[in-house]
């Protein structure tokens, strides 16, 4: 690519071409998306101009993270003009740092990064932007905008708003009109964490209700388990409780079945097929979650390669990428859970 055309995908500059072949992509138990048809005749899904990707996610080996990761290997596979190129981001945001710093030497056509933590990876993705890499921020956001040309997230509000309005709707039907409510989010100090924390406050309050008892995991199975045993020693009784994130979630209905406590129900929050699973069956406490799901990844894959190449999405009249996308979060229950199962990671 030319310096003059990166800086045109850099900032979103004047385009050609349009629509863009982007299908609902998810992960299943082989972590595979829908696929991406090249011969659809779409003029977008055709192959075009070579596009080197580079990736770089934290590691994991199960869960929300490891289906991150998957998607996005298997959505560059559908394309023939793509070379994904994934570099391990280490344990720790420092460590990614330094992967980034390598990557960005190599001269990728373009970058997509899921961070350890956007605050702290910001200023290395100002880097690739400077060096005319376009960084396709994924998921957790880094506070500058001059820190990526695209930022494609789930709606971490909206998870906590379709949180509480379900927890607060059931409530409200049975008649219980000062619950006791408790809530285990992720890692505290992500601003995605208090993102979700504001928005199910914000329903909460809609009912006139509020959180009685709040303690955090760390996203992992142990991590659930030892913060709810810890919440449910605080709260001798519960009429409902919000846990933000299914993968610490087995950990949380680990801890509730050793507790021998089924008194109140529970939301989850991502949409792991272990959560859609335990919902169909309808034989623990967990009754929905809400989605936050990583076929964000297989889209991130998608739109970093028609940035590189310079085009548009269809069904849009604008001629580029959008600067900033964000998904929907939707609520699974019983009565809807059949619909989400291919989607459970």
């Amino acid at each position: 690519m030319s310096s003059l055309s990166r800086r045109r995908v850099l900032f979103g500059g004047a385009a050609v071409g349009a629509g863009a072949l982007l299908t609902a992509c998810t992960s299943n138990d082989t972590g595979t998306p829908a696929q991406v048809n090249q011969n659809s005749g779409d003029a977008n899904a055709a192959p075009g101009d070579k596009v080197v990707i580079g990736f770089t996610a934290p590691a994991a080996d199960h869960g929300w993270i490891a289906a991150i990761t998957n998607n996005a290997k298997a959505q560059a596979q559908q394309y023939s003009d793509v070379e994904l190129k994934v570099t391990e981001a280490g344990s720790d945001a420092a460590a990614q740092r330094a992967a980034l710093a390598t990557m960005i030497a190599e001269k990728p056509t373009i970058i997509v990064m899921l961070p350890h933590d956007g605050k702290e990876l910001n200023s290395a993705a100002e880097e690739a932007m400077r060096a005319g890499i376009p960084v396709v921020n994924l998921d957790r956001a880094f506070p500058s905008r001059d820190a990526y040309r695209l930022q494609i997230k789930g709606d971490n509000f909206g998870m906590g708003l379709a949180a509480g309005s379900y927890i607060g709707e059931q409530l409200k039907a049975k008649g219980v009109s000062n619950p006791i409510i408790g809530e285990i989010p992720g890692i505290d100090s992500l601003e995605l964490t208090q993102e979700r924390s504001d928005g199910f406050n914000t329903a909460l309050a809609v009912y006139g209700f509020k959180v009685a008892n709040r303690r955090p995991a760390d996203f992992t199975i142990d991590g659930g388990q030892k913060a709810a045993t810890d919440l449910l020693q605080a709260l001798p009784k519960m009429d409902a409780l919000w846990n933000h994130d299914d993968d610490q979630g087995v950990g949380v209905l680990a801890a509730i079945k050793q507790a021998n406590r089924s008194e109140f129900f529970m939301v989850g929050g991502a949409g792991a097929k272990s959560a859609i699973d335990a919902i169909t069956a309808d034989d623990t406490v967990l009754k929905a979650t809400v989605t936050y799901s990583p076929s964000m990844a297989s889209s991130a894959i998608s739109l970093a390669r028609l940035i590189a190449q310079g085009k548009g999405m269809s069904d849009l009249v604008e001629l580029q990428v959008p600067k900033e996308i964000t998904l929907a979060s939707e609520t699974i229950t019983k009565e809807n859970a059949a619909q989400y199962a291919k989607l459970g990671f």
